[in-house]
């Protein structure tokens, strides 16, 4: 049997029950490294789990996924994931290859920042499209993203960004000459997210076109959901450019439509408490214009 174990958003104590079972009963037990991160690291959760964990980064589960499934006909093989296990489409190619090898798999879910998102009082209901936001570099600055979130905020909801992480990356002089050196871990925050966003309003409104958000609208900013230390910041877009929210893991959420009670919501969170209810007070139920 290969399972699939959700192991939520905080630390190692986050993970259910059922799932700390699985953990401790199967023959190999593998830690998904690449998608996301606890506030813990591989040797805390092993020391809680009782187990020793095998790292498995994106070069593992998507090419050699067949060493993850080894065994797995005659023995039970564990594959931990940080939030739930379908929280990336890679899991579900894993899935797709043990059906296809004749394995039976069972997942074991757990929370994850699709649900846990509505700790900053956003209502879940209330959500569209949830979209990925990259590092750019000088020469590759996609905005596919912003027409993700203009089509959400046309129909009034709101937008989950994930944010982007660069876990064993390598350089592309490294990659072209085979070197097996990876660059730093980073870890996208929400101010750098913000700035992306800002220089694609700046852009669509030289080009005259109707703009989806502008520097006024109503975001939220927040960091390590599910941990102990979690933050969380709402303002305007520009301001949440300054805000600091401290290490990872970030994500950025875009508003829609509003119901008084989540503009109520927010306001806990406001960087700035005088400047957001001025905001709502001009404009708290259009969501193309603020």
């Amino acid at each position: 049997m290969l399972y699939l174990v959700g192991l939520g958003l905080g630390d190692a104590k986050d993970v259910t029950v059922r799932g700390l079972e699985v953990i401790r009963s199967c023959s190999r037990v593998y830690l998904e490294a690449y998608t996301s991160i606890l506030s813990v690291g591989k040797e805390a959760l092993e020391e809680f789990y009782g187990r020793e964990l095998i790292l498995a980064d994106r070069e593992t589960v998507e090419q050699e996924a067949d060493e993850i499934l080894r065994d797995s006909k005659e023995s039970d093989v564990a594959f931990l994931v940080v939030g739930d296990p379908f929280g990336a489409t890679t899991h579900s190619d894993l899935v797709l290859r043990a059906t296809k090898a004749g394995i039976q798999y069972r997942v074991i879910h757990n929370a994850s920042i699709l649900s846990a998102v509505g700790c900053c009082g956003l209502q879940l209901y209330n959500f569209g499209e949830t979209v990925s936001i990259v590092f750019w570099t000088d020469s590759w600055k996609p905005e596919s993203f912003y027409d993700k979130i203009r089509r959400n905020r046309l129909s009034g909801m709101h937008t989950l960004c994930l944010l982007d992480i660069k876990v064993k990356e390598q350089s592309i002089e490294n990659l072209m000459k085979g070197r097996k050196i990876f660059e730093p871990p980073r870890y996208m925050t929400v101010n750098q997210a913000a700035e992306q966003l800002m220089e694609i309003v700046q852009n669509r409104r030289k080009l005259g076109e109707e703009l989806a958000i502008t520097e006024n609208t109503i975001c939220v900013g927040l960091a390590r959901v599910g941990a102990c230390d979690q933050k969380i910041a709402s303002g305007t877009l520009q301001q949440l450019c300054m805000v600091d929210l401290g290490g990872p893991l970030h994500s950025l959420v875009i508003s829609g439509c509003m119901h008084p009670l989540e503009l109520d919501m927010l306001r806990q969170f406001a960087v700035d408490p005088s400047n957001f209810d001025q905001i709502n007070v001009e404009d708290s139920s259009t969501y193309l214009s603020v």
